[in-house]
């Protein structure tokens, strides 16, 4: 399933961790709303071109950085620099919502390095 234009003209999509909304794209950053369902997670990733802010808003979360996992909930923010292994997962009963601002000149699908992935997507 390829993504969606939303009502404010930017990029929606479904995943099957959950979904991602735009909510700005310009040429140095781009901002998203993402919810992961529960017991989901996103692929363990990493980005040659873009850093990460990732400021949770609702639910309680792991992630993973570099190998290294910490709890976080609604109010912590994770900083991930550019070329980090990263990932997020919902082990709780409820979604959980998080505001990305990525950071960097390029911010293609095709800068993703998937470590790992629970949908079959390593690799790319």
């Amino acid at each position: 399933m390829s993504p969606s234009v939303g009502p404010n003209g930017l990029e929606t999509d479904e995943r099957p961790w959950g979904a991602y909304h735009v909510l700005d794209d310009e040429s140095n950053f781009k901002v998203k709303r993402i919810e992961v369902l529960p017991g989901k997670r996103l692929s363990y990733q990493r980005h040659a071109r873009r850093s990460e802010h990732w400021f949770l808003v609702e639910g309680t979360a792991v992630v993973t950085i570099d190998g290294q996992r910490r709890d976080v909930s609604a109010g912590d923010a994770v900083d991930i620099p550019v070329g980090t292994d990263h990932r997020i997962e919902n082990a709780s009963d409820a979604r959980v919502v998080f505001v990305e601002v990525q950071h960097g000149d390029y911010f293609g699908e095709d800068d993703i390095v998937r470590l790992e992935d629970d949908y079959g997507r390593t690799g790319s």
